[in-house]
């Protein structure tokens, strides 16, 4: 069982940066890979960036590349996603999921994922 919870949403304006942190329980959240999630107002979520066990191994959605970085730090439990250049499209709530299959396969699939923070707010002025 890991527990997650985000924080460092807020409303900035575009242009913006802002770091969300994910902070999971349990002493085995090195066995997980992690990945984070937005679901904007109407629409489904989507997946936005991943990170394998060991922070080796990155993934971003297309729209994000370049601007957002997803890290960790396994002695603290946590996983980070540093967004940069925030556009007005950047607007949601942000997830961070956890999932403890050692493949690649479906890092990008939400239902690939066993556990889910509550989420947190970002939101981009224009």
């Amino acid at each position: 069982q890991v527990h997650l919870v985000e924080s460092g949403g807020r409303l900035v304006q575009a242009g913006g940066s802002l770091r969300l942190s994910c902070a999971a329980s349990g002493r085995t959240f090195s066995s997980y890979s992690m990945g984070w999630f937005r679901q904007a107002p109407g629409k489904e979520r989507e997946f936005v960036a991943a990170i394998s066990r060991n922070g080796g191994i990155t993934y971003y959605t297309d729209s994000v590349k370049g601007r957002f970085t997803i890290s960790r730090d396994n002695a603290k439990n946590t996983v980070y996603l540093q967004m940069n250049s925030l556009k007005a499209e950047d607007t949601a709530v942000y997830y961070c999921a956890a999932r403890p299959l050692i493949t690649s396969a479906g890092i990008r699939d939400a239902t690939k994922y066993d556990y889910w923070g509550q989420g947190t707010q970002v939101t981009v002025s224009s």
